[in-house]
């Protein structure tokens, strides 16, 4: 058995796309990370946590592994995805459905896909209607 200690994601610029998602998440930033270095992590509750390190290529493929997201706070998905396009993010496939069920595949700024599924009130809801 093992245990899943980080999620690491390849990056043009660790502190910049570490930022952007500690805004996303509220995660904070590691102690001590700072722009210009070449990996920098954002503090999960438990492990795993989120580490961006810097690579020279840039990304020319799909993610293999990405990551699913839900509103929080009493946003729905939709309310999410709003707020992630006014952080930078877009809207890469749009699979919401006329049912309410469906997610929206995005991308962060430097392209990696992610996401955004019903939050977990709107599941919940959706269950018991």
């Amino acid at each position: 058995m093992i245990e899943i200690h980080a999620v690491t994601f390849d990056a043009a610029d660790p502190y910049e796309i570490a930022s952007w998602w500690s805004k996303v998440t509220g995660l904070p930033l590691g102690e001590g990370d700072k722009p210009g270095d070449d990996a920098v992590m954002l503090r999960t509750k438990q492990d795993p946590y989120l580490l961006f390190i810097r690579v020279p290529e840039g990304k020319t493929v799909k993610n293999r592994l990405h990551l699913d997201v839900n509103a929080t706070e009493g946003r729905t998905r939709d309310q999410e995805v709003e707020r992630l396009i006014g952080l930078g993010a877009t809207v890469y496939q749009d699979l919401r459905n006329p049912d309410g069920t469906g997610w929206v595949t995005m991308l962060d700024p430097e392209g990696n896909e992610f996401c955004v599924c019903r939050s977990p009130q709107e599941r919940a809801a959706s269950a018991a209607g």
